[in-house]
């Protein structure tokens, strides 16, 4: 099985821009038939995302759930070690990918201008690198 892991390198350095980036990675990704996990550090993130999802765009609706409410749907959002079923597309909202998000066939983390996120991006791109993930790198700066 092949893995692919994308980093997008977004040039704003701002939690609002990331976020939205992060529903057009989702919008992209259900258009491909693709069930994406968004892993968040805490609680209010994940919940924070889950009202940004319902009014991402007002022409479309990207189903969603947080992990442990129902009715399931093929994204889901969840922090700590909270995971879906499926094992299909990781999209990291946090910081560090934990050891978990290695289990996915793919891997995205949305990277802004922030120090503390850029030094968390650079080793998760070491870390799936030494797992032998396909990188993809799409540096929107430019």
């Amino acid at each position: 099985m092949s893995r692919r892991a994308d980093f997008y390198i977004l040039p704003q350095a701002d939690e609002d821009s990331r976020a939205v980036f992060i529903c057009r990675v989702c919008q992209k990704a259900l258009q491909q038939g693709l069930q994406v996990h968004i892993h968040t550090d805490h609680q209010a993130k994940a919940e924070s995302l889950d009202r940004l999802l319902w009014s991402f765009r007002e022409d479309s609706f990207l189903p969603h759930h947080l992990i442990g409410s129902t009715p399931a749907a093929p994204i889901s959002l969840g922090y700590g070690d909270q995971l879906p079923e499926h094992r299909q597309l990781f999209l990291n909202a946090a910081g560090l990918l934990p050891e978990s998000a290695f289990e996915f066939e793919r891997i995205a983390d949305v990277v802004i201008q922030a120090p503390e996120l850029l030094t968390s991006s650079r080793q998760n791109y070491s870390r799936c690198r030494e797992l032998s993930y396909e990188m993809h790198r799409t540096d929107m700066r430019k």
